[in-house]
């Protein structure tokens, strides 16, 4: 019987040890996430950079996992066809600035087409300045325009026309989307002057109005008048916009 109350007695202390050495971890692990927390806090707080920073990068963390989407906004700038100017080299920077004054567009969203022409540019053979100057004579940069033929958006493609070519882009409503339509723009672009034998004034024509066509209405010297303008910026000349 005493050997058992012995026993207990040890059995007791054992307990009351670890307990006691439980809340000392626990306790210092806490007072090390209070202090870590505190100074997390400091830090931001004296550095509002910072703080903007782990902001978004809380939002989305939080918008990836579809937490409290009730309250949390929508991020809706990565669906958006807008590039910082700071982004693009300086020749490009300005073309997108000078066109935004000439035709009363944001400079943001100019920017990201100039960027996409540049690209495509490459693989269609024509100049970045003379697919952003057809761009300008079929729609003034307006995405949403459409003409009385069914012509549509920025590079005005007839859709009915050229549906195939949307279903790359998730279909014909794509027209709208001003990359999707740039791209295949360019594309029936391209096609019109490998057609005409590389020409780029009856490619033009062409893309106008086909075969039918027999006056073009001054189209194509508008659109070589300004591809010109556009070579002079990108060169750093001033170069006014009436």
């Amino acid at each position: 019987m005493k050997q058992d109350c012995i026993w207990c007695q040890h059995f007791r202390t054992l307990v009351r040890d670890v307990a006691h050495g439980m809340f000392i971890i626990t306790h210092s692990g806490l007072a090390m996430v209070g202090l870590t927390a505190a100074s997390l806090v400091l830090a931001l707080w004296l550095n509002p950079q910072w703080l903007r920073a782990t902001e978004g990068e809380v939002f989305n963390w939080l918008r990836e996992r579809q937490v409290l989407l009730w309250w949390l906004p929508e991020n809706t700038a990565e669906r958006a066809t807008a590039v910082s100017l700071q982004d693009l080299p300086r020749s490009q920077a300005a073309v997108a600035e000078w066109l935004g004054r000439k035709y009363k567009v944001a400079p943001e969203p100019l920017a990201a087409l100039v960027a996409e022409s540049h690209a495509l540019s490459k693989k269609s053979k024509l100049s970045p300045h003379f697919i952003l100057a057809v761009m300008a004579i079929e729609s003034n940069f307006h995405p949403y325009v459409q003409s009385q033929a069914g012509a549509q958006g920025l590079m005005q493609v007839v859709t009915e026309i050229h549906e195939k070519r949307y279903e790359a882009y998730g279909g014909r409503l794509a027209a709208f989307d001003p990359i999707a339509n740039l791209r295949v723009g360019v594309a029936v672009l391209s096609d019109a002057v490998k057609l005409r034998g590389g020409s780029l004034e009856e490619g033009l024509k062409f893309y106008l109005g086909g075969y039918a066509l027999s006056e073009d209405g001054g189209y194509v010297a508008k659109v070589f008048a300004e591809q010109a303008q556009l070579d002079l910026v990108a060169a750093g000349q001033k170069v006014p916009v009436q």
